[in-house]
């Protein structure tokens, strides 16, 4: 966006570009998001910044009035493909935390001093402050929202120590971190409350109308047993993160808005585990954006119309990812479930206290040594999946939101028994790629000729080359057209619908 477009934003108070960009004000020294109701700053005094991080290097601290660390994430992070996008995701994921700048350079493919001058140019901040602003973030998030100790949002939200927590906090907010929970906003006839140790209730902001329903409803189609449960309202399941098992649900309240509940063995996890559930979610896209060019094309107006607001649904755990599309490759989502619920419960860790959901997924490592006494099917179809955990496993194949999405198709197809559906649907889940069209899915071309569009592969994907960079939304638009299956007629019926996705 140039300058003019942004300062049309905030002179209009476009609440759609929050979490997009932050306006600073150097009259003030203050910086907003772009829907700040404040009075619109003169054109001279502006500074526009790609984030928050960029704002704090530059002085400035956030607005006590609009509070722009509480805006949905920016949905610039997915579709930018580059270094600064995978960064992004990977910082989002708590990897600086995990494995400091070094970590996440190695992962990137630069060295630290590299790394850090990139991103310094390309977003105003290098990656010790954007994990910084990151994890104020998380903080303002637990301060408002729950109940839980200054020392234990201090250390849920990644800082090293109570101090840095506070000198952090106020810095960037001009606040200490009691004055800013005195500051929350909370629904009348609510509190904020901590339901145990080691639990948290949260609001995850979003943009726009959010389709929950079809998000509830792909959900429940593909729990699988034992590790996660779906209701038409709810989604829970268990999760293995650095600090050890956790469990969330994310369910809608009577205001409308989602929410997550968690239980986590250590609470440092909790920013990770928010990032995984807003990805899971698709929380941080901008539907209103994608509504208006997908309704351009007369074909899909009906269909936007119908599903306001929908979302790709991403991946809790990227190796977990890959393991069940393999699965869910040529059998239904229904067998795939099946099969996928029987390997948790063979080889899944059993955990305690996680409201109904008593294992993990399996490890990498569990399905490579045991899986295939566990898989039915084709002999050669379970070598591939075994192979596959094993690679997974060793390091062989790296498989992380941060990856570069050229590379980690081709990485995928270069594994037996992995082609191009596959890689296509990993990177649309994993990396919450907004332009991946699934052209030999068969539920695709079927809901393509319930829309009125060509059937054929080749045609269709001339044609939807026209809703770029939004495919990824088209596929889940057409996924959703596909008429009401017939009752079947015969046992073993083969299915049509074998490539939608089983997981």
């Amino acid at each position: 966006m140039t300058f003019d477009e942004r300062y049309r934003a905030i002179d209009s108070r476009d609440t759609r570009f929050d979490g997009q960009f932050v306006t600073a004000v150097r009259s003030t020294g203050i910086y907003c998001r772009p829907s700040c109701p404040a009075r619109t700053p003169k054109p001279s005094n502006v500074t526009f910044y790609p984030t928050s991080a960029a704002a704090h290097e530059a002085g400035f601290r956030a607005c006590k009035r609009c509070l722009p660390e509480a805006a949905p994430g920016s949905p610039q992070w997915n579709l930018r493909g580059d270094t600064a996008g995978r960064a992004m995701r990977l910082i989002a994921d708590g990897v600086v935390e995990r494995e400091g700048v070094p970590g996440l350079a190695r992962r990137l493919g630069y060295s630290p001093r590299h790394l850090t001058r990139l991103l310094t140019t390309e977003l105003g901040a290098g990656p010790l402050a954007l994990s910084r602003a990151h994890r104020a973030q998380t903080a303002r998030m637990l301060l408002v929202g729950t109940d839980l100790a200054a020392a234990d949002v201090a250390f849920s939200s990644g800082f090293a120590s109570v101090r840095q927590f506070n000198d952090t906090v106020r810095e960037v907010f001009g606040m200490s971190p009691l004055e800013l929970r005195a500051r929350r906003r909370l629904v009348p006839g609510t509190r904020a409350v901590v339901p145990a140790p080691g639990a948290i209730d949260l609001v995850l902001p979003h943009r726009g109308p959010l389709d929950a329903d079809g998000l509830f409803a792909w959900m429940a189609a593909r729990a699988v047993d034992e590790a996660e449960r779906a209701t038409p309202s709810s989604f829970a399941r268990t999760l293995r993160l650095a600090g050890g098992p956790a469990w969330f649900e994310l369910r809608l309240d009577d205001a409308g808005r989602m929410r997550l509940r968690a239980r986590l063995t250590h609470l440092g996890d909790l920013s990770t585990l928010v990032t995984r559930a807003r990805r899971l979610f698709d929380l941080d896209a901008d539907p209103i954006a994608v509504d208006e060019a997908l309704a351009q094309h007369s074909a899909l107006a009906p269909l936007v119309a119908g599903l306001p607001g929908i979302r790709v649904p991403g991946a809790a755990d990227p190796h977990e990812m890959l393991i069940r599309a393999m699965v869910g490759q040529q059998i239904t989502v229904v067998a795939a479930r099946t099969a996928l619920s029987a390997l948790t419960v063979a080889l899944g860790e059993s955990v305690d206290g996680f409201d109904g959901a008593t294992r993990l997924f399996p490890s990498m490592a569990a399905i490579a040594e045991h899986g295939a006494d566990v898989l039915r099917g084709p002999a050669a179809r379970i070598r591939s999946i075994v192979g596959a955990a094993a690679a997974l496993a060793d390091g062989t194949l790296p498989l992380t939101t941060g990856d570069d999405g050229a590379d980690q198709r081709a990485a995928l197809l270069a594994m037996p028994g992995i082609g191009p559906w596959t890689a296509d649907y990993v990177r649309m889940r994993v990396l919450g790629d907004p332009d991946v069209f699934l052209p030999g899915d068969v539920a695709v071309r079927s809901g393509a000729v319930a829309a009125g569009l060509p059937s054929e592969p080749k045609p269709l994907t001339e044609w939807a080359a026209r809703t770029a960079p939004w495919r990824s939304y088209l596929t889940a638009h057409l996924w959703r057209a596909v008429p009401p299956r017939p009752p079947r007629v015969r046992r073993g019926a083969a299915s049509d619908l074998q490539k939608e996705a089983s997981t």
